[in-house]
């Protein structure tokens, strides 16, 4: 038993820890193409050191991608150029629309209408890859599985589900449908449905850990007259590499199924208006071509700070 005299001494509550940002060396060089598809190696380098990275992982780096036909490499060391191959340049095409879609939603511009969208599928043994393919692309579409070959969106989401299942060669074998009366067992309200197919704890924990990223970020963009320009860029780096972090794997539900207030609106609000700031930057520096995240965001980033 404690005594009086051995009661602990209350201690003050210690303040959050800003997390650290791992940004893995692909998704570097990858965020640094410029708009002519090109990346500097002198500034790729300049930037990986900033973000602790080394020399010697930067080479390897770029070896394997040029290994894999994702970059070609004209000149050596500092003085080279990277090229991206058209195969990349694709694959970089950015979700400009999804992005989009998300700060709609958090504007109350795109209230849901009730509607469920739901693909189901039956796909033979023998195409099993491709079959294993359209579950990973309806994952990735904001699909939750309710039963075996069913999956459920609380978007319209046809026109993108209906491309991948072109491309896999499997139209025949997949039915599209819409309901705005769905349940689970006895379970009919939708909040509580989406509650149950989609883990919104940890989505709102990535969300969570982008707004505690960008806000000493924030307040560093504010007086940019202490920042280099390849500081900038590394924050730049940083919160594209989260923010892509935290959208990844978020269905985008409306807000009328999810908790209020949302970790996800204001964590989007804190990053538009750091890019913003970012991006004025940018127009102020830029000569020649510029690196495509602030093309990726700066739109997005202007129309939201405009309207708040």
């Amino acid at each position: 038993m404690t005594s009086a005299h051995d009661t602990p001494t209350p201690t003050a509550p210690t303040e959050p820890t800003e997390p650290t940002v791992q940004v893995p060396t692909r998704m570097l060089v990858e965020a640094l193409v410029r708009t002519d598809h090109t990346v500097d190696a002198d500034e790729l380098y300049s930037t990986a050191a900033l973000l602790g990275m080394s020399d010697q992982q930067v080479r390897l780096c770029i070896k394997r991608l040029v290994v894999e036909g994702r970059f070609t490499q004209e000149g050596r060391g500092r003085k080279a150029v990277l090229r991206a191959t058209g195969a990349t340049e694709q694959a970089l095409a950015p979700d400009v629309e999804f992005v989009t879609h998300a700060y709609r939603q958090d504007a109350g511009l795109a209230p849901w209408d009730g509607t469920w969208h739901l693909v189901a599928f039956a796909v033979p043994e023998s195409a099993r890859a491709a079959r294993d393919a359209l579950r990973a692309a309806l994952t990735r579409l904001g699909g939750a599985p309710i039963q075996g070959g069913l999956y459920v969106s609380a978007n319209a989401w046809e026109p993108y589900v209906e491309a991948h299942v072109r491309d896999l060669r499997l139209l025949d074998h997949v039915s599209f449908l819409t309901t705005d009366d769905l349940r689970q067992g006895g379970n009919h309200d939708p909040a509580a449905l989406a509650r149950a197919w989609w883990p919104q704890a940890e989505i709102a924990d990535g969300y969570r850990r982008l707004d505690a990223v960008s806000r000493p970020r924030l307040a560093q963009l504010r007086t940019p007259e202490n920042l280099s320009a390849a500081q900038r860029l590394t924050i730049a780096v940083e919160l594209a590499a989260e923010f892509t972090r935290a959208m990844e794997p978020d269905p985008l539900l409306p807000p009328e199924l999810l908790p209020q207030p949302w970790p996800g609106t204001h964590a989007r609000e804190l990053f538009a208006r750091c890019w913003s700031l970012l991006d004025a930057s940018e127009e102020s520096d830029s000569e020649g071509a510029g690196v495509r995240l602030f093309e990726l965001f700066g739109g997005v980033a202007r129309q939201v700070t405009a309207s708040g």
